[in-house]
């Protein structure tokens, strides 16, 4: 596999930059963080705190930049990503944590199922062109052009506060239940409060999906090749497979950037219905002046996004054979 070892490669190079400029920057920024911090957070951040951020950004120990630098990769491959200003003396990879699954059930979900449905529906109406389907784009684009801080605010209105048929917010809401991560509990209550924000999101972003499939859908029915299938009597269901494997490839790219952006969650999303993920978390630690948590949600971030490409990647090459082909 000479094409993902060139790709492994790229990644690796680009983790160690995006790494380095993660360091670099806040460290290079012209006064004292450390102070910036403190005066952002009050009287929150104990004695100790302090002792650890001064650590981190290397106030009063000697060391040069290098050596700090060197020490932050050490710190980083033992999971170590500092103390959070905003949530002392909370590590930042604890409070990462609580948030990230809120964010990855919710948004990773509604992404997923958009493009699963869109492609579907988009597939069914590029081959079915010229029929009643077609009217499934005007529906879907017109969902997808109202604003979507609207269409949640709709949806909030009608099924939670009127018909009670989901939880409005996480007011109120008991998190001992429950410990965060992969256990029934908090999947059953994370699944519980993500469907309406969640229906919200498929709504507004299907028709993308929808229409990019569509037109690559039209485009690859004309070629040669499915002509042939056709004229040999083969089943529309495998005819249909043919067409929409190669139709689907340039979402793929598509559904990858998307599948990138999940970690960082969706920020409107999540404050029109008070949910926990990590795009609030984010606002809260800009607000607060908050480095060490923006550091390590920006690192989480920049890891998705090559974890996703890198999958887009390998599932092209298993798509196509000609990117199998060497040079």
């Amino acid at each position: 596999m000479p094409t993902l070892i060139r790709r492994l490669m790229f990644y690796a190079v680009t983790a160690f930059v995006a790494i380095s400029v993660n360091f670099f920057l806040p460290h290079l920024m012209p006064g004292n963080p450390v102070q910036a911090m403190m005066a952002a957070a009050g009287p929150s951040l104990d004695h100790n705190s302090v002792a650890a951020l001064e650590a981190q950004f290397g106030m009063g120990t000697g060391q040069s930049l290098m050596s700090q630098y060197w020490t932050y990769w050490g710190q980083l491959f033992q999971g170590n990503l500092g103390i959070s200003v905003s949530h002392s003396p909370e590590t930042v990879a604890s409070v990462i944590g609580s948030a990230l699954w809120w964010t990855v059930i919710l948004v990773g979900t509604a992404t997923v199922l958009s493009f699963i449905i869109g492609t579907l529906v988009g597939a069914m109406v590029g081959w079915k062109r010229g029929t009643v389907l077609d009217q499934v784009l005007p529906t879907a684009t017109f969902f997808q052009a109202i604003p979507y801080f609207f269409l949640a605010t709709v949806f909030l209105y009608f099924f939670a506060e009127q018909l009670h048929w989901f939880p409005a917010d996480f007011k109120g809401y008991d998190t001992n239940n429950y410990v965060i991560g992969l256990n029934p509990g908090f999947i059953g209550s994370a699944i519980q409060h993500a469907v309406l924000p969640a229906l919200t999101i498929v709504v507004s972003s299907v028709a993308g999906w929808i229409v990019g499939m569509r037109n690559m859908m039209v485009t690859t029915m004309d070629e040669d090749y499915v002509l042939v299938a056709q004229a040999k009597g083969l089943p529309n269901r495998r005819v249909i497979y043919y067409a929409a494997r190669n139709a689907v490839l340039p979402s793929i790219s598509g559904f990858a950037n998307a599948l990138s952006f999940v970690v960082a969650g969706s920020l409107l999303t999540e404050l029109v219905f008070s949910y926990p993920g990590l795009g609030n978390l984010l606002l809260s630690a800009v607000t607060n002046v908050d480095y060490p948590l923006i550091q390590g949600i920006f690192l989480i971030i920049t890891f998705a996004v090559l974890a996703a490409n890198l999958l887009a990647d390998t599932v092209y090459v298993l798509l196509d054979p000609r990117t199998r082909q060497e040079a």
